[in-house]
């Protein structure tokens, strides 16, 4: 498999994507063809027409998964590319447009699978570490499982000053731990993972990530790091 997944499609101070176009273009060396899923937001014409003038330059010509049959969209193009928004609408159309078993079949023969943020989430067993309101109801909170460990994209660290009164997210993250025995990575801003078959790389500038496992202390690691061990996760979920 060939999987990106990015924590954030925007960041500061930069356009859309342009934090990552140097590893999109690696990612998409030779890829003539993608699908883009913008189901996570309302504007599919638009949101598709974002990523089609972004990934011009590279050569690619988008078609958005909504213009007409995905399945033969998906048999023609050598990429697929699932945006960011909300993650549990993404959820909800991909079981709707039965394209969930399509992405995970195609992904496993060698299509290039990108996700971003909401897109990341659903590359995971679960969509049970997202930070989205449920604003829509997916059948399932199960996703794609193109990687057998958890991911909460846009990880953000606890402010040092406590002023914060809320839980923060790695509070989040352990009481999810407390009812599911998955890994789950925190992808700050700025950061990614690049899968190729059975290697796991952490990509990104200066953010890094954070490993938390249930029992143990969390781990840092830096862009750079060899994650690989991760895929051998076997998670086991606190199902209905």
């Amino acid at each position: 498999m060939r999987l990106l997944l990015l924590s954030n499609s925007t960041a500061p101070g930069k356009r859309y994507l342009e934090h990552a176009m140097d590893m999109l273009a690696e990612t998409l060396a030779g890829v003539r063809r993608l699908v883009f899923v913008p189901f996570a937001l309302a504007g599919h014409d638009a949101y598709t027409a974002q990523v089609a003038r972004v990934l011009e330059p590279l050569g690619v010509d988008v078609a958005g998964a909504h213009e007409s049959d995905p399945i033969e969209l998906l048999d023609s193009a050598q990429a697929v590319f699932v945006g960011g928004g909300n993650t549990f609408r993404l959820l909800r159309e991909l079981y709707a447009r039965e394209l969930l078993a399509p992405i995970r079949s195609r992904a496993a023969r060698g299509t290039v699978y990108i996700g971003s943020s909401a897109g990341t989430n659903v590359a995971c067993p679960t969509i049970r570490t997202t930070n989205d309101m449920p604003i829509a109801h997916p059948p399932s909170f199960e996703a794609a499982g193109l990687v057998p460990f958890q991911i909460n994209p846009h990880y953000l660290d606890p402010l040092p000053s406590g002023r914060y009164m809320g839980e923060t997210r790695e509070e989040r993250i352990a009481q999810f731990l407390e009812c599911n025995d998955a890994p789950v990575l925190g992808l700050r801003e700025g950061t990614w993972l690049v899968i190729r078959e059975s290697s796991v790389t952490l990509g990104g500038v200066t953010a890094g990530a954070r490993l938390f496992r249930r029992g143990t202390e969390p781990e840092e690691f830096g862009p750079g790091a060899d994650l690989s061990g991760l895929l051998d996760t076997l998670p086991r979920f606190d199902l209905p």
